[in-house]
């Protein structure tokens, strides 16, 4: 103790913050008795000092340690009332994480055996950060969000196999910007890199005594700090760097947040940091039949043990102080927030105008940022796709499963099919949601890659140690013919043909398209639709491309520069749409493959699987003119094209067919009729 000087200190700022004589340390624990401030040694991990904090105000404790330096090592013990019956959890044995601390000294995983008595062994320290140590950043992209293209990607899945990547860099931070990686970022054509989970996670004892982990990331330990397992040397820097290196080519970086739930579980689960500082504010409690909390018994709206209680204004200012965090010190431009309809209870029902949402729309450091919410969670009334305030993206699942059905073959969609292809706007109204609000997938993390869309029928998750009872059971994907890899040249071509025609919808829809990394390499996960603990090639992603897989890689590179070169294709704005001024189309048609317009009754044809769709822009908008054509039907299909100008003609832009017999983009089609089968073909109209 001589070494140190201890003094009352200051309330705020929340965390450790270090000045040129000493470090101020503040946390939330109204409850506790005595709270203590433990110093360990950086090199060995052993303590070396245990503080008693010596000042409260209101629900802070708080005090100055003069003599701390940056790097130092540290945690919390707190002393109280051990009754979970009143939801209070205060052990001292059980080493804590400091909810604002910005850096862990390293990774944190499970182990029954070290976190019995004194967690010490088992729990990571926070560092002591510098301040202002952030190199000079680049101006961030700021893509319009017409542009905007999302490549979902998880950091070591990205760059571990990588053969330009060396070594030290593979599976971190400093991976993700390497020089390789972003030249294929770019010439994809993506504008954004959406990063699965970046906060530091615990795996779950249940999967982590399994032998196996969490590899993507959804169960967090602090909602500050880089994960320990995507650093070399330091976290805050290299973090940092990747997001100027990624600016500078013009790429956004979108972080997938998890603020719904925390590693810590239910009442079985482990007391590592919010449990113990104030269980009964920062998570959700079941009520009896007489109102009174049930503090046994968690608000499980998450699945994974517990639901974090955002509506408690402890718990939303830690939200928000994060959120600014990663925008103003990290550099990020915007998040996608996992279960996001847990965020919008207050606290148990949902509400558009819930705190969360009001404080989040005033702030002037988000404003501007990109907000994607997946707009469900496994809670009563838990489903809210279309109803998050106007500011947001959703991801939109009637649109992957319309697709999907659609293009698989299952008839009586091709109506659903037209409506998710322009907007979805019977779900995201014209009158109070942008066309763009829609975040198109066909796929996402979790479930099937594209690859395996088209060649498992059925889930494949035996690697998962569940007897295959894990993920998603409704996939909506077909094997045609043979379950999984096959040598069938037919049936290849024709998985082939499926991808591009699951690829190219995805960059022709209105909305906000989301590709799933990996899928223009035609990445599989061996039929695995629920790979969350596999840290291994099932989820890395595979670089050596055959020629087979290089011409697909070819194609999306193709339809997402056919996507950009359009106002139209990239945005649509129809005379009726009050959402916003403008108009680019002066004309929409739709047609049966004979020429003639669809009526009333051809949208309720059940066996309607074949349709065309004609956009023509205004005069005085250089007057774009393109022709889409859509047959999911086993037959081919003549199309009689419409009719045009006769100093004009169609010129092919796209087709998905693939076999020898394709027609090769920007031919002339001179000759009214065309044969589609279960393909799709762009034509723009051009002066001959």
């Amino acid at each position: 103790m001589s070494q140190y000087q201890v003094l009352p200190g200051a309330s705020h700022p929340l965390g450790a913050t270090l000045n040129d004589s000493g470090c101020n340390f503040a946390v939330h624990c109204p409850d506790a008795e005595v709270v203590e401030i433990c110093l360990f040694d950086s090199r060995t991990e052993k303590q070396i000092s245990c503080i008693p904090i010596p000042a409260k105000t209101g629900k802070i404790w708080h005090c100055f340690i003069r003599g701390v330096d940056a790097g130092q090592l540290y945690g919390f013990r707190l002393h109280g009332d051990n009754n979970s019956h009143n939801g209070l959890m205060f052990d001292p044995k059980k080493l804590l994480i400091d909810p604002y601390a910005k850096v862990l000294n390293r990774p944190l995983f499970w182990d029954a055996k070290k976190y019995q008595g004194d967690s010490q062994d088992m729990m990571p320290k926070a560092v002591v950060m510098t301040p202002s140590r952030t190199p000079a950043k680049i101006n961030k992209p700021n893509i319009p969000l017409d542009e905007t293209i999302l490549y979902e990607a998880h950091v070591k899945g990205l760059t571990q196999l990588h053969p330009g990547v060396a070594d030290e860099y593979k599976g971190k931070f400093l991976g993700v910007c390497q020089p390789v990686i972003i030249d294929h970022l770019t010439s994809l054509g993506v504008t954004a890199i959406q990063l699965m989970p970046v906060f530091a996670f615990m795996p779950e004892p249940f999967i982590t005594n399994k032998g196996l982990t969490n590899y993507w990331g959804y169960n967090p330990v602090n909602y500050f700090c880089p994960e320990p397992r995507y650093v070399v040397k330091d976290a805050v820097l290299e973090f940092k760097t990747m997001v100027d290196r990624l600016h500078e080519a013009g790429i956004e970086v979108i972080l997938d947040v998890v603020f719904n739930h925390t590693a810590e579980g239910g009442l079985d689960g482990p007391v590592l940091s919010f449990k113990g500082f104030d269980n009964t504010a920062c998570y959700l409690f079941e009520r009896n039949d007489y109102g009174a909390i049930d503090y046994q018994k968690y608000v499980n709206n998450s699945g994974c043990g517990n639901s974090v209680n955002t509506a408690f204004p402890y718990v939303l200012k830690m939200v928000m102080d994060s959120l600014r965090y990663w925008v103003q010190e990290m550099g990020v431009d915007g998040f996608r927030f996992d279960l996001a309809a847990s965020l919008g209870r207050d606290p148990y029902e949902f509400s558009t105008l819930s705190g969360f949402f009001r404080t989040i729309r005033q702030d002037p450091t988000l404003i501007g940022c990109k907000l994607i919410a997946e707009p469900w969670d496994i809670g009563h009334g838990g489903y809210r796709l279309g109803q998050f305030p106007a500011n947001w993206l959703e991801c939109n699942d009637k649109y992957r499963d319309t697709v999907r059905a659609f293009w698989r073959g299952d008839k009586g969609h091709t109506s659903d099919f037209a409506t998710r292809l322009f907007g979805s706007r019977d779900v995201f109204s014209k009158e109070s949601r942008s066309i763009l609000t829609s975040v198109n997938n066909v796929t996402y993390h979790d479930g099937f890659t594209l690859q395996d869309l088209v060649s498992y029928a059925e889930r494949h998750n035996d690697a998962n140690l569940e007897q295959n009872r894990d993920g998603h059971g409704h996939n909506l994907s077909a094997n045609y013919g043979v379950e999984g890899p096959t040598s069938n040249v037919k049936i290849k071509q024709y998985r082939e043909r499926q991808k591009r025609n699951l690829f190219a919808t995805l960059m022709l829809s209105q909305g906000t398209p989301h590709v799933l990394g990996g899928d223009e390499l035609s990445r599989t996960q061996n039929g695995n639709n629920n790979a969350y603990c596999q840290d291994n090639e099932i989820n890395w992603i595979n670089w050596k491309l055959d020629t087979t897989q290089q011409e697909f890689l070819t194609f999306c590179q193709q339809v997402i520069a056919l996507r950009k070169s359009s106002s139209i294709l990239n945005h649509l704005n129809f005379k009726d749409d009050h959402y916003s001024t403008g108009c680019n189309v002066e004309e929409i048609c739709w047609y049966r493959p004979d020429g003639e317009r669809k009526l009333e009754g051809d949208w309720q044809d059940y066996n309607n699987q074949a349709f065309a769709v004609e956009l023509m822009g205004p005069d005085s908008m250089s007057h774009e003119h393109w022709l889409l054509v859509f047959n999911t039907s086993e037959d081919d299909v003549r199309f009689q094209l419409p009719k045009i100008e006769r100093h004009k003609n169609w010129q092919l832009k796209l087709n998905t067919h693939y076999d020898k017999w394709a027609l090769q983009p920007n031919v002339l089609v001179k000759d009214v009729h065309l044969q589609v089968l279960k393909s799709i073909a762009v034509f723009k109209c051009i002066v001959a």
